[in-house]
């Protein structure tokens, strides 16, 4: 793959992964696959937070392949290609509806990098040509309701918002009856930063999915459920609960720069079949990327 500049950041966000896995697979290399080799094989997935299931998955193939002469050669190039197969499970584009507006509802728990994930969202979708309306619906926060406020004029987005404290449910259904009324292609509803294991909260966010619906039947299209890739299998737990509660379609894989968790992307395709959709790889607004599998595998494995 050419090494365009999103490769090179996305490489470089990878680092901490990529030395682990890197340097599992050096010890590996030019080596027969007996048990030994299978063992190592688990420990260097595992490093990487590939998680259980993938990682016995993926070792279960290798030994079955390799018994079965189906490949005789690169173990490395056996492996890449079972990770891509892996995450090319569920596709990366956005629903779009015939009547807009399309709503996207994100979810999150607090320190996710939830509210900046929108942000990047809402700059990714305009850059696009889409017209995109914000709802403010983490009214519990007062200054996430200021920070939108600035990306929606930063982006050139409309927005809806309401004073600190107001029903977020309120919220959304008056940010999609705007959106409907005022000509948007999408309406992006922000929510509560709501721990995961605090059910009354659950219960609220059911509420907001519940009353979207109402606003626009069918609604909501997307429910991108936003998870910090630095939390690694926790994150695999919020986004069991978050989807049992709203039925997330998606995941927004916030601050992947820095992690040595990468491999939890794996993880989650391979529990919840939920797709990642987008990754951030920085701070700035336009530091969000659709997810590409082969762009993440290389770079997985850019230490090579």
């Amino acid at each position: 793959m050419a090494m365009g500049s999103f490769f090179k950041r996305l490489a470089q966000g990878l680092q901490k992964t990529a030395a682990s896995i890197g340097g599992g697979f050096r010890r590996l290399l030019g080596r027969r696959v007996d048990q030994d080799l299978l063992d190592e094989l688990e420990t260097t997935l595992i490093t990487a937070d590939c998680g259980l299931d993938a990682t016995d998955r993926i070792v279960a193939r290798v030994k079955d392949a390799f018994a079965q002469r189906e490949v005789t050669g690169d173990l490395l190039d056996f492996v890449k290609k079972e990770m891509r197969g892996m995450l090319e499970q569920g596709g990366t584009a956005l629903a779009s509806v015939d009547s807009p507006p399309t709503v996207i509802m994100v979810c999150g728990v607090n320190g996710s990098g939830k509210t900046t994930s929108i942000a990047k969202l809402a700059t990714f979708l305009s850059k696009q040509g889409k017209k995109v309306l914000l709802g403010a619906g983490d009214t519990f926060r007062a200054a996430a309701v200021d920070q939108l406020s600035t990306w929606a004029e930063r982006t050139g987005s409309d927005i809806v918002k309401a004073s600190p404290g107001s029903d977020p449910a309120s919220v959304a259904f008056d940010a999609c009856s705007a959106g409907k009324s005022r000509g948007a292609d999408i309406v992006i509803v922000d929510t509560a930063g709501r721990l995961h294991t605090q059910a009354p909260l659950m219960k609220e966010l059911e509420k907001i999915h519940r009353v979207i619906g109402k606003a626009i039947p069918g609604a909501p299209h997307e429910v991108l459920l936003v998870l910090d890739a630095t939390n690694g299998q926790n994150a695999i737990l919020q986004a069991k609960q978050f989807t049992k509660s709203v039925g997330c379609t998606g995941i927004i894989l916030s601050k992947l720069d820095g992690t040595a968790k990468g491999g939890a992307v794996i993880s989650i395709h391979e529990q919840l079949g939920l797709p990642v959709k987008f990754i951030g790889i920085g701070e700035k607004a336009d530091d969000l990327e659709v997810f590409d599998p082969d762009a993440f595998i290389d770079a997985l494995f850019s230490s090579m």
